[in-house]
């Protein structure tokens, strides 16, 4: 999706942008599986942050998104089951219902504890958010080894926390509210007890500019991208992958391709993952001193488990349920350690009830979702390389599933469940990146934009400013502009 974004700002700049992929279709793990009529997304299936797309679309052709694709809020936002059996359905984008809610939910003084929390989330976001999140990094990235969430004070003295978990702990008061943050950490794939205070950016983000749903799924999200590239007249060649990046006189010249073709070019853009890039020598290896540390403690992946139900969704379900885990330690020690996987994870269960992905109004499509190590391919203990423990892991989620889908194994048709091994053969990386964060000695950053090699940028949710949708969008905006208008680009606005 990143490398997508540029390439269509990139043809609205004057240039002729040839896209090669090493699949046969557009979008990276933006997927749809569909099956008897089903629907499912395998990939995200909400957008935070829509006025990432509504800028690409504005800038590439003076067109609204909406007139691609059709978007509504979700509300409510999220509904959270907690380990004790406690609920609470959190209004989008309204701070005074959400503290209303937890309130009403887990007891006075819950919601306040929150809101005060989100108020040092503030802070930290408007820290943060232009140099993270709209201007490329600067070559001395030291500024952002310090994190910007600012510790509460007690007594006469600040406690600055090492973890988002730690924070949980120390600011919330309340096993349930750390949860709660926890599942924001995890939704991006990070392991909460590894990433930097500065996470608290994330629920921040959502609850502030809400949580969207594209009707027909996000893969329709892709598909307009895709046709808005095809409109400017980028040319896309699939089944075609890159095995190597061709320097002349010190800059990138174009790329090699499998078969020992070579396709010259004045700038070449890479949206796949950069440290596969490294690993499978396309970019050259002798350049690793140059390769940006990625989101050190952080090798975790999703394992989604697509539901076809029958019977149609019961009126006032939530859109998207978040089922804590029972056993948080022991969450994060198996995202922590590589796996196996923990026994009873968190995981989020999205009921669209989208007639687009439904094959009539008496059947339901549920996906349930869980952040997991990412094992190894071809590892003893790979966790994914077993067939029945993945079906025993999926028979957990399922059940866990249960408490946000009434008589969900009564109702089961037949399901498909999609580990890391999938998203490693539709994106090149069994891991999903997380956004850039400031904080950690840095570890949190991902690669830069431009490449040590000049003449080569890198898009997409492994560059600048990381992974999720609107970010992996954000990254297209910044390398067009710099490859347009090159070191003098400060960011877009």
């Amino acid at each position: 999706m990143g490398a997508m974004a540029a390439a269509a700002r990139l043809a609205v700049a004057g240039h002729r942008v040839t896209v090669y992929e090493r699949t046969e279709t557009y979008g990276g793990a933006v997927r749809r599986l569909t099956r008897e009529g089903f629907g499912f997304d395998t990939g995200p299936g909400l957008l935070h942050l829509p006025a990432v797309y509504r800028d690409l679309f504005v800038k590439t052709g003076k067109e609204p998104l909406e007139r691609s694709v059709e978007l509504t809020q979700v509300d409510p936002a999220s509904r959270h089951v907690f380990a004790d059996g406690t609920a609470v359905s959190l209004p989008n984008a309204s701070r005074a219902g959400v503290v209303a809610a937890l309130d009403e939910a887990l007891g006075r003084g819950a919601g306040e504890r929150w809101a005060a929390f989100l108020n040092r989330a503030r802070d930290a976001w408007d820290r943060s958010r232009r140099p993270l999140l709209e201007e490329p990094l600067p070559a001395d990235t030291a500024p952002f080894a310090r994190d910007p969430y600012p510790a509460p004070r007690t007594g006469l003295l600040r406690r600055t926390a090492t973890s988002l978990a730690e924070v949980g702990r120390r600011e919330l008061g309340d096993a349930r509210l750390a949860a709660l943050l926890d599942g924001y950490a995890l939704a991006y794939g990070l392991d909460p007890a590894a990433a930097p205070p500065s996470a608290a950016v994330l629920p921040y983000m959502e609850q502030t500019f809400g949580t969207w749903y594209v009707a027909g799924g996000l893969r329709a999200l892709a598909d307009a991208v895709y046709e808005r590239c095809l409109a400017r007249r980028v040319e896309f060649v699939f089944g075609t992958p890159v095995t190597g990046v061709v320097e002349r006189d010190g800059r990138a010249a174009g790329v090699e391709l499998a078969g020992g073709r070579t396709a010259e070019a004045d700038h070449v853009v890479a949206g796949a993952p950069v440290p596969a890039l490294y690993r499978d020598h396309v970019v050259a290896w002798e350049r690793q001193d140059a390769w940006p540390r990625h989101q050190t403690g952080v090798a975790s992946g999703r394992v989604t488990v697509c539901l076809a139900l029958r019977g149609a969704r019961e009126e006032g379900a939530a859109h998207r349920t978040v089922v804590h885990s029972a056993d948080p330690a022991g969450e994060r020690a198996a995202l922590a350690g590589g796996g196996p996987p923990c026994a009873r994870p968190t995981v989020v269960v999205l009921r669209p009830g989208d007639p687009a992905l439904l094959p009539d109004g008496d059947h339901e499509a549920v996906t349930v979702t869980a952040a997991v190590p990412a094992g190894d391919a071809g590892r003893t203990g790979d966790p994914w390389g077993d067939a029945a423990a993945v079906e025993a892991f999926a028979d957990r989620m399922v059940e866990a599933a249960g408490a946000a889908v009434p008589g969900l194994r009564e109702r089961l048709l037949w399901r498909e469940v999609r580990t890391p091994a999938h998203t490693e053969a539709e994106t090149g990386s069994r891991i999903v990146p997380g956004p850039a964060l400031a904080g950690a000695g840095g570890a949190f950053l991902p690669a830069a934009n431009p490449a040590p090699l000049p003449g080569l940028y890198f898009a997409g949710g492994w560059a600048h400013p990381g992974g999720g949708l609107a970010h992996a969008g954000m990254s297209g905006a910044l390398v067009a502009g710099l490859v347009v208008e090159g070191a003098d680009f400060r960011g877009s606005r």
